[in-house]
């Protein structure tokens, strides 16, 4: 209790519900993205959101569990946002052409001799975007990619400075 009478939230449902509502949010704009701008995802975009989907089953178990029990998985959320920023990195250097992918979907497919009947059987149902081609959004000059390693580290600092709170608070 406050001296004004009213209770504080604890800070463990308010990371809870940081972590689901920042995954649904990157979700949304991913979907959003694919679907309504009609922008095809690279093999790195898709592992881009994994991350986030954990993160959202991460804040679900934050929100449900005993609150004594909460900061670990609020550990596990930061940790979870600091692998999407490791992966915006990653993607981001694919991009600028620093690295090559680690994903073979990005590259496309060598096919070498046989029949023009072989050489299309070898291609996939669903062609692939090359990982190194961005997509920029509204004429802004930072890519989605970008965008979105901005946004991780955005929750990461936000998430952070939440935790911090909460450990202080608890001794």
């Amino acid at each position: 209790m406050t001296l004004t009478g009213t209770k504080q939230p604890d800070m463990t449902r308010i990371l809870g519900g940081l972590f689901v509502l920042a995954g649904l949010a990157a979700l949304g704009t991913a979907w959003f993205a694919e679907h309504r701008l009609l922008l095809a995802p690279c093999e790195l975009c898709l592992w881009e959101r994994r991350p986030w989907r954990v993160l959202i089953a991460i804040g679900v178990l934050t929100l449900a569990v005993p609150r004594r029990y909460a900061r670990y998985s609020v550990l596990a959320g930061l940790v979870c946002i600091a692998v999407s920023i490791g992966l915006a990195v990653l993607h981001a250097g694919v991009e600028h052409k620093f690295w090559p992918s680690p994903a073979p979907e990005c590259r496309a497919p060598v096919f070498h001799g046989g029949s023009f009947k072989d050489w299309m059987a070898s291609m996939p149902s669903r062609p692939n975007k090359p990982c190194d081609s961005p997509d920029y959004l509204f004429g802004l000059p930072v890519s989605m990619t970008e965008l979105g390693g901005l946004y991780a580290v955005a929750v990461f600092v936000l998430g952070s400075l939440g935790t911090v709170r909460l450990f202080r608070s608890r001794g």
